[in-house]
């Protein structure tokens, strides 16, 4: 028996998900990360004007804040990057486990009751409010209020 055709697409798109090339030029293409992490040395270091060090100095102490920033990012990376990963893989899917398995079914059987609920208590305020709202409007129907300014 052959599967529909759009099945057959949704199984390829599903695959695809897990094992799609990644790019390696692009590695924030929603920008996600664009405020956080767009420290220069300029932006931590700053001399005004009329305190200069020495050019040799602030050459150095640039290539040096450069450099470190660099690799102390790259082995940070190299040895947290992997066990992270894992943990945050983890960490998502316990929420989306969560959130599939315990909060839409909750959410969805309240409505449920609720809307059962909302028709006893719509049934109550018709049949015992109403008559007693209607005759209330009717005895101060006629109440007519006259403002007269005396001299």
């Amino acid at each position: 028996m052959a599967e529909p055709r759009g099945e057959l697409d949704e199984r390829i798109i599903s695959k695809d998900q897990h094992t799609k090339e990644i790019d390696l030029v692009n590695r924030d293409p929603k920008h996600i990360n664009e405020d956080v992490v767009k420290v220069d040395f300029e932006d931590v270091i700053a001399e005004p004007v009329g305190t200069y060090s020495f050019d040799g100095v602030w050459k150095t102490s640039y290539t040096t804040f450069t450099v470190s920033k660099y690799w102390c990012y790259r082995l940070l990376s190299a040895v947290l990057g992997v066990p992270l990963a894992v943990i945050w893989g983890f960490l998502f899917a316990l929420i989306s486990f969560c959130h599939i398995w315990a909060v839409v079914p909750c959410i969805k059987s309240y409505l449920i009751e609720i809307q059962c609920v909302s028709r006893i208590y719509s049934l109550c305020i018709h049949t015992f409010c109403d008559p007693l709202f209607e005759a209330l409007s009717r005895i101060c129907s006629n109440i007519r209020v006259a403002v007269r300014k005396e001299i």
